[in-house]
């Protein structure tokens, strides 16, 4: 296939968190917030006037000050944000809004307060504490900790939070998700007319950049989707669903392309699912309730280890190898991350002995340092679903 047009722009906006449309947006007198984790929610944070920025460290090779700070056997992208946040990558952050959803994310959040390396003013940092479960009760404690946390400081920068100020952060959630909605729908087709790495590149502009200022650009590469011809050969073997914790380096997916599986489905942090789901406001809901509601009942965090939560992670990945038509899931975890080392064994049993769906499981740094290992992984498991395929095949014959 064709390059799509905007690609290599969408590209060189990932190579820095404060890109060329980022600096746009602040020039023209627009606030940048940040966050790292879906319990904040992005719609709270593209109010009239502001913008949400979630965190990432592109082309962060090592990490001295974070191994100083939070030791070096601890969670490589916390240690990578706290990096590149004293190397001065977020000064043009007005805020960051943190979760408590795992100590070492915590830690790092915190020391954004303690030693101050966000070189801005105003700049303030708060941590909501999150729910484990997802029942009214904690429904109405996430709503009063986001009011108290984040909407009251987002107020205090002088942004406007009202009612119509959420209807209308709602509305651009809801017109950025449908886009990159349809252009995921596209990896259903027999021989989808995207890529999982180009998908991956979109999904990620659309939670780095301003949407006013990226929506245009989302706009056309949709439609130029819709008109794209695909290769006449498909260039895959093996049609495969990605689940885990951070992974915002395309590069990951590009690889795993490179072995000769097609990603189709993204279900990890920074992905299409959850993240771009519309937000559906209920009979009887004001905004802010149908915002935190829909946050808290989509979220698919290992954090959460309630019976009904761990039966709706899987569930959702058994749907999309479905929906998606994968032959199997790719399971990832980043070293040293206490929730999804246990979410890995617990998914991949039930996806594989109890759902027939086969899985891989894999640890992986934050950056790509043990490619060789992972290639030899992927391509292990692809050609794993090929034979599975053609053993299928045949005694259909």
């Amino acid at each position: 296939m064709h390059d799509l047009k905007h690609i290599f722009y969408f590209e060189s906006l990932l190579e820095e968190p404060n890109n060329r449309l980022v600096q746009d947006a602040v020039a023209e007198g627009d606030i940048a917030l940040g966050y790292n984790c879906y319990y904040i929610p992005e719609t709270l944070l593209n109010l009239p006037g502001c913008f949400s920025s979630r965190l990432r460290a592109p082309n962060c090779a090592a990490t001295p000050i974070g191994d100083y700070y939070l030791t070096n056997r601890n969670c490589p992208y916390s240690r990578a944000i706290l990096e590149r946040a004293v190397e001065g990558s977020y000064n043009y952050l007005s805020a960051l809004f943190g979760a408590e959803a795992c100590s070492a994310m915590e830690r790092m959040e915190e020391h954004f307060e303690q030693i101050h390396p966000v070189k801005h003013d105003p700049f303030v940092t708060t941590i909501i504490d999150a729910p484990l479960k997802s029942d009214r009760a904690a429904l109405v404690y996430y709503m009063n900790e986001l009011r108290d946390k984040v909407v009251a400081k987002i107020a205090e920068l002088g942004v406007d939070t009202s009612d119509d100020a959420l209807m209308a952060a709602i509305e651009d959630h809801n017109e950025v998700s449908a886009i990159i909605t349809e252009i995921g729908d596209f990896r259903k087709l027999d021989n989808p007319t995207v890529t999982g790495y180009e998908f991956h590149v979109i999904q990620l502009v659309s939670e780095v950049c301003p949407h006013k200022l990226i929506l245009p650009y989302l706009k056309e590469t949709l439609e130029e989707i819709r008109e794209r011809t695909p290769d006449a050969k498909p260039d895959f073997r093996a049609r495969v669903i990605v689940a885990g914790s951070e992974i915002d380096d395309p590069e990951f997916t590009k690889l795993l392309e490179f072995c000769g599986a097609r990603v189709v489905g993204d279900r990890y942090c920074f992905g299409a699912k959850p993240g771009r789901e519309p937000i559906e406001i209920r009979d009887g809901e004001s905004p802010f309730e149908a915002i935190c509601r829909h946050y808290l009942e989509t979220n698919l965090c290992a954090r959460f280890m309630s019976e009904d939560k761990i039966d709706q992670r899987t569930d959702v990945l058994e749907a999309m190898v479905k929906e998606y038509k994968a032959d199997g899931v790719i399971i990832e975890s980043m070293k040293f991350c206490e929730f999804w080392s246990y979410e890995k064994v617990l998914a991949s049993h039930i996806l594989t002995q109890e759902r027939g769906i086969p899985t891989c499981q894999i640890e992986k740094d934050y950056t790509l340092t043990g490619a060789g290992q992972l290639r030899t992984r992927f391509q292990a498991f692809v050609e794993g679903l090929e034979i599975k395929k053609l053993d299928t095949a045949g005694k259909g014959a």
